[in-house]
């Protein structure tokens, strides 16, 4: 069995833009082959091993399924370090749009206004879905320093969105 990287062990091309149908038959074509209840009567050292491979099946299958923890991951494979915790390198622009939204997050919370809430979520959503795009398209192009910039921008749209999101169900 290949284990270079979650996408060699699936038997699948290392991409962004995965078929999730195929991922899955993969997944579960591997974890069939390595589940350790196949060696349930086998030496402590083969069951050690199925129950390694079935970890890493499941860990490999966790982070492909999501289209963000795939990006973070090839660009990981391709030795660019994201930094998530101390670089917050982004475009001037989308540290002031940002800044706006923030803004508008903390309107909302001292008004209550429902209305709002929905539009800045819309809004947001807006942007994610074009932020994820543009990230695809530069993990296509195998810019993965590009990529970095549009994950860590992808991040903070996650956590304002679900940030939004609470607030919304608070009321």
């Amino acid at each position: 069995m290949n284990d270079s990287d979650y996408f060699a062990l699936f038997g699948l091309t290392r991409s962004f833009d995965l078929d999730e149908v195929e991922l899955e038959h993969a997944w579960k074509r591997v974890a069939l082959a390595v589940h350790p209840d196949k060696f349930a009567t086998a030496s402590a050292a083969e069951r050690r091993v199925a129950m390694q491979w079935s970890s890493r099946a499941n860990e490999a299958y966790r982070i492909l399924r999501q289209p963000l923890a795939r990006a973070r991951y090839l660009c990981e494979l391709a030795g660019i370090d994201l930094q998530t915790e101390t670089n917050t390198a982004m475009s001037p622009g989308f540290l002031i749009q940002q800044m706006q939204w923030h803004e508008q997050l903390d309107d909302i919370s001292t008004t209550h206004d429902c209305g709002a809430k929905k539009r800045l979520e819309a809004e947001l959503t807006e942007a994610l879905s074009i932020l994820i795009k543009q990230c695809a398209n530069l993990l296509q192009a195998a810019d993965y320093q590009g990529a970095s910039i549009k994950i860590r921008e992808w991040m903070f749209l996650e956590k304002m969105k679900s940030q939004v999101l609470t607030t919304l169900s608070k009321e």
